[in-house]
């Protein structure tokens, strides 16, 4: 059964399947290291392993979406066998006995496990709490002046424009320009390109299906138009040489 080491890592000796399908396991010493956000495997226990030895596999926890006790149409002839499903990879495992198993699939579902606040438990940024002590800085308005006048028995206000004359040809070159300010902040596609906009903040969100609404870990970028998700940080990395990329709005 697996036990906490000083580090307060859960540890253990598991069989791995070599190849997904092959049915060959090998014995290999596995440790869950949450502080690292990885689960290790070695050839051995590394305190019996040379010095510098390192580990032979590696999986992070971020990538597990489950970890299920395996049924007997994926592994008929593999008792106490449970199987990890992260991203599009499924690692079976085998432990010593049915303890073994359950103790394992626990650890290392409640490791990766997802959670979701519900409404209003989030806690607020120091800066979120700072912005909303602070009252906002009230934007000084120019002084308008207005020529008043009756028109056929009803009062209208006309603005007089600083330069002369009416206060609609005035200020027509000043709209003009905001106008055109805002059109050039416009993205011309969708999707931002390879050469767009730097990122304002990338890393892992939780995001609920549309159609099953169970929650995901997916990889977020946001950048001034857009914020694009994907499954892993790698998946990011390899879009970015690519022009089209999955966005919300």
């Amino acid at each position: 059964m697996p036990y906490v080491d000083r580090q307060n890592r859960i540890c253990g000796f598991l069989d791995i399947e070599e190849h997904e399908n092959s049915g060959k396991f090998l014995r290999r010493y596995f440790i869950l290291d949450t502080q690292a956000n990885c689960l290790l495997w070695y050839m051995d226990n590394p305190q019996n392993l040379a010095m510098g030895a390192g580990a032979v596999g590696a999986l992070q926890l971020t990538y597990i979406s489950k970890v299920s006790i395996a049924t007997p149409k994926q592994k008929p002839k593999t008792p106490f066998c449970f199987v990890i499903n992260a991203l599009s990879q499924r690692y079976f495992l085998q432990a010593n006995d049915q303890k073994d198993m359950k103790d394992w699939v626990e650890a290392l579902n409640q490791a990766s496990k997802i959670t979701v606040p519900k409404g209003g438990g989030l806690p607020m940024t120091t800066e979120v709490l700072k912005s909303l002590a602070a009252p906002p800085a009230l934007e000084k308005k120019p002084q308008v002046a207005y020529k008043t006048e009756i028109i056929g028995g009803v009062v209208v206000h006309t603005p007089i424009s600083q330069n002369g004359g009416d206060g609609q040809e005035g200020s027509e070159p000043g709209s003009h320009t905001i106008l055109r300010r805002s059109q050039s902040y416009i993205p011309t596609s969708g999707c931002r390109a390879s050469t767009g906009p730097p990122l304002i903040k990338s890393g892992y969100c939780v995001k609920q299906g549309n159609v099953r609404k169970s929650w995901k870990r997916r990889f977020f970028a946001l950048d001034d138009f857009t914020i694009c998700y994907f499954k892993c940080e790698q998946e990011f990395k390899t879009s970015l040489a690519n022009t089209a990329k999955p966005c919300l709005y």
